[in-house]
């Protein structure tokens, strides 16, 4: 009886223990999971695990549809408060630069009509509707759609952007964007202009040399080529370019890789020491002239009534430094998608 008894306590044992690991990998599972979009008036809010990683702003009032803040994993900020909230000591230059966003030219290099920095108002990205918004086996999309209204208050062109946010971890998330611009019933003509296009504007701390005196500018950029800094970065084709700084002794950084199927892959950089950093696909003559290349050529882009064009990006916010060879592996891997 007493080994009936022993063995009846070992099974029983056993099957707590499985029954204890069962439960702890389906709350392992179900934490990495727990990936929820939630609507409000004028945004939604990404949250993993009870807590919001950013929020996609897109009111009447902006000038342009938004992620903003944008944070790591553990918490930190890592876009710039301004123009959104005002921090004493912190940049104030370049109002426009909003969060994380998609936009171009700064004057008349939208059919007459500027995106990039619209000051007045006349003409603004005007975000329509939500077409979709959920989460499921760990990835949450937001679909979106949104007009391009042009001065006489016009839409000129139709944005459908699919936002995929996946691959959480303690240390890191990616943020997919696949964008079409369609032109509604007219033809658009993109000119050459640097101002543009998918950009992020960082927090002071992780730029290579803000403006403001709030934090100590600690970050470095980084392309695929290996070469580092802006001074030799910008105005420069590369797959992918990494921003890489310390807030408060971690080590925190961006990537944003453009994927080969996005118009004129490999794109050209925007990447500025005071936090602008940005890609933009369209722009050639602007950056030719600045990096000293003989017989810069233009380039535009034009779009037929009822043609679109595709702009893929991934920019992918982590913790802990990585690698060039670290990001080129998520470069390849990001080409397999």
């Amino acid at each position: 009886m007493k080994i009936k008894a022993i063995h009846f306590l070992n099974k029983c044992l056993l099957v707590s223990i499985f029954l204890i690991f069962t439960l702890a990998l389906s709350m392992r599972c179900s934490s990495q999971n727990n990936i929820q979009l939630i609507k409000k008036e004028d945004q939604v809010d990404i949250i993993y695990n009870g807590r919001i990683v950013t929020s996609y702003l897109h009111g009447n009032h902006l000038l342009k549809p938004c992620l903003y803040p944008v944070k790591s994993t553990s918490g930190e900020i890592v876009t710039r408060s301004y123009p959104f909230k005002k921090v004493e000591g912190e940049s104030t230059d370049h109002k426009h630069h909003t969060g994380a966003y998609f936009t171009y030219g700064s004057k008349d290099e939208v059919n007459g009509d500027g995106y990039w920095n619209t000051k007045d108002g006349t003409n603004k990205i005007q975000h329509v509707k939500i077409i979709d918004a959920g989460s499921a086996n760990g990835k949450g999309k937001l679909l979106t759609l949104s007009h391009w209204i042009n001065s006489n208050k016009q839409p000129i062109l139709k944005e459908r952007r699919l936002m995929e946010f996946h691959s959480f971890s303690d240390d890191e998330y990616k943020i997919d964007f696949t964008i079409h611009l369609f032109a509604i019933d007219t033809l658009v003509t993109f000119k050459d202009t640097k101002e543009g296009m998918f950009a992020i504007r960082v927090a002071d701390w992780l730029a290579e040399n803000a403006k403001g005196n709030l934090y100590k500018s600690t970050g470095e950029y980084l392309n695929a080529q290996g070469e580092r800094t802006e001074k030799n970065i910008w105005g420069k084709q590369s797959s992918w370019v990494r921003l890489q700084g310390k807030k408060d002794g971690n080590v925190i950084g961006i990537a944003i890789f453009h994927h080969p199927n996005s118009v004129n892959y490999p794109t050209y950089w925007h990447a500025r020491a005071y936090g602008c950093f940005a890609a933009n696909p369209i722009s050639r003559y602007d950056y030719q002239e600045g990096t000293g290349v003989a017989n810069p050529q233009e380039r535009t882009l034009v779009l037929e009534p009822g043609e679109n064009a595709l702009f893929k990006f991934r920019m992918t916010v982590y913790e802990g430094s990585k690698t060039k060879e670290q990001l080129e592996q998520d470069f390849e891997n990001y080409c397999k998608q």
